[in-house]
């Protein structure tokens, strides 16, 4: 195997066959081929993509490097969820506690931020002391005793996906549908579940904008688990706009605990109920979309939320993994950047846009996220909307509150949010229902507007 040849290969455009493809990823975990030509690699796949064959030997070749955990001896279902990502999402803080205190286990290996999107870990380690480097062992014993467990990739899971998702962050090679699925489908097939919901994102502020690629990575993803017995349904979400009203680590982190109190904004509660009730389903071993079924899933997650279940599992959870429960009672701890900064309108009309993608950029240039694979993260900036689409405005009216690390950074952030939300005489553009479609073994399902939930958030 010369890496060379592989690289033209693709480059090239012609498939490359399993066994060649195999020894390639092989050589490069064993560090006998470079990142640069990996790196290379990578972007010929960017514009030449991955056939069947080759995305089912990728995902091969990212199991087999680590370990698949047995978590067989468990009393109950082992479901999980997973995003790919967007700007704003801060859903699995939410929806992991709430359905382990539904008697779902629930074994979370999640990601850290990428391009433009935050990651669930960034968010975690927010709060003070939060572990999220456990061992195999620590992530058993914390699943056992709570129900949930929320880590990163550790050593022993897909190493190859590991070394390959970080290269992509900071090769401009992250929205590639097969890399997408592989990494997702080989780290949740390692978590030894019995089911798995979906959250993938269309929209400008998704990696997959289009809708038509969105649902491409869709069917993908079913397909991968479908065939390795793993039940799988996928949800298209919408990423027209950012979810809920904070965009930066620590900000979502004190907007999911709010939620989880019974507060928080509108379209983030919504989504955590309809993915509840997917899991909640497939632990149930539902194989068809039962109305009854569902609406009772619904209610059952709605009542966990309201009722407090779900935040004491969340303060169980906080504890467990090292961090500290007072958060819970006083989030605005989490909001602790030294420059605070209201952005108003300048101009009366409605708001037409809130363009995610901009301010998911913004979090990053703040230093939010990561231009290099080692930067350092600072939870404590980013943004907190105050408008949504469709939302009236007057002259001097607050749009959005900038956190920055200083005054300099802060009038960045001021043109940032000024190109972000878009004021016009005219409504608001069309949105996005909230969930579009839904992907199982079985099709694709267009959702109507009232199983879409079809608001602005």
């Amino acid at each position: 195997m010369i890496p060379a040849r592989i690289i033209e290969r693709k480059r090239e455009g012609e498939a490359v066959e399993a066994g060649a493809l195999r020894g390639f990823l092989h050589a490069y975990l064993r560090g006998e081929v470079p990142d640069y030509q990996m790196a290379a690699f990578l972007m010929a796949v960017y514009f030449r993509g991955l056939d069947e064959t080759e995305t089912d030997t990728l995902v091969s070749c990212m199991l087999e490097s680590g370990e698949v955990l047995d978590l067989s001896y468990l009393d109950a279902p082992r479901v999980d969820k997973h995003s790919t990502g967007g700007v704003g999402d801060k859903i699995s803080l939410v929806l992991a506690p709430l359905v382990a205190s539904l008697g779902v286990y629930v074994p979370m290996m999640s990601g850290r931020g990428l391009g433009h999107t935050t990651g669930t870990l960034d968010k975690l380690e927010a709060i003070p002391g939060f572990r999220t480097a456990l061992t195999l062992d620590e992530f058993r014993s914390v699943l056992e005793r709570v129900g949930c467990a929320m880590i990163g990739q550790t050593a022993e899971i897909a190493p190859l996906d590991r070394r390959l998702y970080a290269l992509r962050d900071v090769t401009g090679t992250v929205p590639v549908r097969a890399l997408i699925a592989a990494s997702i489908m080989s780290k949740k097939l390692a978590e030894g579940l019995t089911g798995l919901v979906l959250d993938v994102k269309v929209g400008e502020g998704a990696f997959m904008p289009e809708e038509d690629r969105a649902l491409a990575l869709a069917r993908e993803m079913v397909r991968i688990g479908t065939a390795r017995r793993l039940p799988t349904v996928a949800l298209l979400t919408a990423m027209d706009r950012p979810l809920g009203c904070a965009v930066g680590n620590g900000l979502e982190t004190a907007e999911a605990i709010r939620c989880l109190q019974g507060e928080g904004p509108e379209d983030l509660r919504a989504l955590v109920l309809l993915e509840a009730a997917e899991m909640l389903l497939l632990a149930e071993g539902a194989q068809d979309d039962d109305p009854e079924r569902r609406a009772d899933a619904l209610a059952r997650a709605g009542d966990a939320l309201d009722g407090g279940a779900a935040l004491e599992r969340f303060v169980r959870l906080v504890e467990a993994q090292g961090g500290d429960p007072a958060i819970v009672d006083d989030p605005d701890r989490l909001r602790s950047a030294p420059v605070r900064r209201v952005v108003e309108a300048t101009c009366s009309g409605v708001v037409r846009r809130v363009r995610p993608r901009l301010l998911g950029e913004a979090v990053v240039e703040l230093g939010g996220g990561r231009r290099r694979m080692d930067d350092p993260i600072d939870p404590r900036v980013g943004f907190e909307l105050q408008v949504r689409p469709g939302d009236a405005v007057a002259v001097g009216a607050p749009l959005c509150t900038v956190h920055a690390a200083s005054e300099a950074d802060a009038d960045l952030a001021e043109a940032r949010v000024r190109s972000a939300i878009q004021v016009a005489d005219e409504g608001a553009e069309g949105l996005r229902p909230l969930v579009s479609h839904r992907v199982d073994a079985s099709g694709v399902r267009v959702l109507g507007d009232r199983e879409g939930v079809a608001t602005a958030g």
